[in-house]
């Protein structure tokens, strides 16, 4: 197999498909458009959505491309061989265009050609969709493999657990998809298959065939626009390549590492607590830096994408503090990582100061509340009978000393206590509730940190957001929302045009709530009781456990992180002076407010 950099995989990924007719397009955002299920882009497709559903791309049918993604539903892992934060997928997208024939042959030439990635034959494995009672097995698949030179004892049938993708929701485009395999040890039995979890096969490439559309029936059709979806982790594929251990023990990481050995004193492989604390500062910093550098770049806050921002840098802080890392320290490892991955993602240079800026205020912010953090906790770890930790304990650290509940649980964790969640979540109720008036007041008074004209917006789109679900149906949602001083944009989910006695509806019914002169009453509560309240929530996998809801009257109740007006009389008259579509089954509303 050749050896590479991650620049030159890269661009031998991309450099392929360019000789196969495709058109290389940038890595969109991190922070997804339209897509309120997830708070960050984490995977290829998402940027691609719309055009995987019929809207037509600039670019045409043939894509290919680097997106960088994160995920941080295992953040709790990073620190061990295999987790990361932030990573980068390659990819190439047919909208309609080539299907099965042409890219399992494509996959095959790459992976094996000597001008490419030079895999033996006999290292590769791959799984098909084995077939159920709604679709037929992928026999087509498995032929194709078997003319490429895949060993037939190589190719295996697996259940849609394992070789199946979609839809997205519960209807739409999916398809069955064929994953390809290293293999890298004998099977640990005759049924060992690349399911098997004993470490034989290593995942290396995915292709996603869309050719089916799920109905509301639960039945599959043969979709008209045929898609074919595709993903290769960059850092995986490159430890495969290089013979890596992890993803730290490649070019991408060699930089900052040896930046870590100048400023602690200490070696990555010194011991083992010493490597965890490496892994997460060394991931959790790259991560910070890509999120605080994007083109919708964030800056660490109490709610959605800036809360994951900051839980992600105060972990880096604590962990740099354990193995000597000092204040300023993040930032240094910032300029390594910014240095690295400039020449791909330009927007890290040009945001440089930023990145500096907002690592330097939140190490500042966070390293008070460490210090008398920790030493509360330390005090009170050492009276706490048995190996529970309380919960009540962990709210007083919590408000008290500011100390996330995340880092409570850790440390305790650490020193082999459980912590009491529940305990924890009552105790923050309770407390909320006794200071419901106070948390009105403050909230009413942190308005002025707002444009009045913003949040008398930001108010009108929840009452727009119920007006559709009642004029239009239950099932619409909310995909995304934009708001200037001068306007609303709001985009929902909904198969055609409005007519314009809908519109009216809405702007009648917006309206006359805003005649009435509803409160606007906030409350914090655990974000299991608002599910149980029904309010409703744009962001169901956030990080934090307490979430803030809002209450028109009962019109309108949803989980948000604000600003809004104290009462429905102050946004004036509602007027829509727009309503398109935005992608294909997303239609966007722009309104406006008139003051009387």
């Amino acid at each position: 197999m050749k050896n590479f950099t991650s620049d030159s995989l890269r661009e031998t990924y991309l450099s392929f498909f360019e000789s196969k007719g495709h058109k290389r397009i940038p890595s969109a955002s991190l922070i997804p458009e339209n897509d309120p299920t997830v708070l960050f882009t984490t995977a290829g497709m998402h940027p691609l959505v719309p055009y995987l559903l019929g809207e037509k791309h600039p670019a045409g049918t043939r894509l290919t491309d680097v997106q960088k993604c994160v995920r941080t539903g295992d953040i709790d892992e990073v620190g061990d061989d295999k987790h990361c934060t932030f990573f980068e997928m390659l990819g190439n997208w047919s909208l309609g265009d080539y299907f099965k024939k042409e890219m399992i042959p494509w996959s095959y030439e790459f992976l094996t050609s000597p001008e490419y990635l030079g895999i033996p034959v006999e290292s590769l494995a791959v799984s098909v969709f084995e077939g159920d009672d709604t679709v037929p097995r992928d026999e087509e698949a498995a032929s194709l493999w078997l003319e490429c030179g895949i060993k037939p004892e190589n190719i295996y049938y697996l259940p849609r657990s394992a070789n199946w993708w979609g839809p997205a929701g519960t209807t739409g485009p999916c398809g069955p998809d064929t994953e390809m395999h290293i293999i890298r040890k004998p099977k640990c039995s005759p049924e060992c298959n690349p399911s098997c979890n004993c470490g034989a096969f290593m995942e290396i490439w995915n292709d996603v065939f869309m050719q089916y559309n799920k109905t509301e029936g639960g039945t599959y059709e043969p979709l008209k626009q045929k898609n074919v979806d595709t993903g290769m982790g960059l850092e995986r594929t490159l430890c495969i390549m290089t013979g890596a251990k992890t993803v730290y023990d490649t070019d991408l990481f060699e930089g900052a590492i040896a930046k870590l050995n100048e400023l602690t004193g200490k070696g990555y492989l010194d011991d083992e607590e010493t490597t965890k604390a490496y892994r997460i500062v060394l991931d959790h910093t790259r991560t910070a830096t890509f999120l605080l550098g994007d083109v919708k770049g964030i800056v660490p806050s109490n709610t959605d994408q800036g809360y994951v921002l900051r839980r992600i840098i105060r972990r880096a802080v604590r962990y740099g503090r354990k193995i000597g890392l000092k204040d300023g320290g993040l930032n240094e490892i910032a300029k390594v990582f910014i240095e690295k991955y400039s020449g791909v993602y330009p927007e890290l240079k040009e945001n440089a100061a930023k990145i500096a800026q907002e690592l330097a205020l939140e190490e500042e912010k966070f390293s008070k509340t460490l210090e008398g953090g920790l030493k509360e906790f330390n005090k009170v770890i050492t009276h706490i009978p048995g190996k529970v930790f309380p919960g009540k304990t962990a709210f007083r650290l919590y408000d008290t000393f500011g100390f996330p509940f995340e880092i409570t649980k850790e440390l305790a964790e650490e020193q082999g206590f459980d912590v009491d969640k529940e305990g924890y979540e009552k105790a923050f109720a309770e407390h909320q509730a006794k200071s419901h008036a106070g948390s009105e007041q403050k909230f009413a008074c942190g308005l002025a940190d707002h444009k009045e004209e913003t949040t008398r917006l930001h108010t009108a789109t929840h009452l727009l957001h119920a007006a559709l679900k009642k004029v239009l149906s239950e099932d619409v949602a909310q995909k995304g929302s934009n708001i200037t001083e001068e306007r609303l944009r709001f985009d929902f989910n909904f198969p055609r045009p409005m007519t314009p006695e809908e519109i009216s509806a809405v702007e009648d019914m917006v309206n006359d709530v805003i005649k009435q002169n509803v409160p606007v009453v906030m409350k914090e509560m655990p974000a299991d009781e608002a599910k149980e309240q029904n309010f409703v929530g744009l962001f169901s996998n956030k990080y934090g456990e307490i979430v803030k809801t809002y209450s028109i009257g009962d019109f309108s109740r949803e989980i948000c992180g604000g600003p809004h007006a104290a009462s429905t009389g102050e946004l004036g008259k509602f007027k829509i002076t727009k309503e398109q579509s935005s992608s294909a089954g997303i239609r966007r509303i722009k309104a406006v407010l008139i003051k009387d």
